[in-house]
């Protein structure tokens, strides 16, 4: 099955694709014009592709959306076709460079982040199997959204399936390899409620690992 990565990229192929067979008319002394029917079919799963995409603050979809404000009486005239072409072009780069991906993890990061501040703040309140929690599902999360993004194929595996995954590609080493070993057993403890087999020093060293593992890889 394709994953979500696979599916933006082939939607936006098949856009560019559906562009290219818009019909182009003559209008006798003004040019030419887009079909309208053809257009808004193609422009409204377009703004859809590019929105879902990179968020409706992104400027592709600013200036896509200022094209769409800017047409008058359902004529789209070649120049004006050819700014939409462009907008959705520069779109279709950047996720075909992989610029949409690296932007999705840095959003992961932020978001593991927030889970690391609750499990910092549990911890410091005396909640330590709270944080224990909070930090242990930031980190199983990042450690599957890092393989992933590696190619490896860990959906529905366990924690120390993804951990030995990890390091056989060797896409974690040295101390962090050794501390990422110990992880499992914390995991399981507080994901499992056996608070009897955690301390504060397990929450703690939890979100340590995860904020140097999400400032090194998101």
């Amino acid at each position: 099955m394709p994953n979500v990565s696979e599916l933006v990229i082939r939607r936006f192929q098949e856009l560019e694709v559906q562009a290219r067979g818009i019909r182009m008319g003559n209008t006798q002394g003004q040019g030419s014009k887009a079909n309208p029917e053809q257009f808004y079919a193609w422009a409204s799963s377009a703004f859809a592709a590019i929105e879902g995409s990179f968020g409706s603050n992104s400027p592709h979809c600013k200036n896509f959306q200022k094209q769409m404000d800017s047409i008058q009486n359902n004529n789209v005239w070649s120049k004006q076709f050819e700014s939409f072409c462009g907008i959705f072009l520069g779109a279709k780069n950047d996720i075909d460079g992989g610029y949409l991906f690296d932007l999705q993890q840095a959003v992961s990061g932020e978001l593991f982040g927030d889970f690391v501040g609750s499990a910092k703040a549990a911890l410091e309140d005396g909640h330590y199997t709270v944080a224990s929690v909070l930090a242990c599902a930031a980190l199983e999360d990042a450690l599957k959204r890092y393989a992933i993004a590696n190619g490896l194929n860990v959906d529905d595996q366990t924690m120390e399936n993804v951990v030995n995954a990890l390091k056989s590609k060797g896409l974690v080493s040295g101390a962090q390899k050794s501390l990422l070993a110990a992880m499992p057993k914390v995991r399981n403890a507080a994901m499992h409620a056996e608070w009897d087999k955690l301390t504060p020093q397990d929450a703690g060293s939890v979100i340590g690992f995860v904020e140097q593992f999400l400032l090194a890889h998101f």
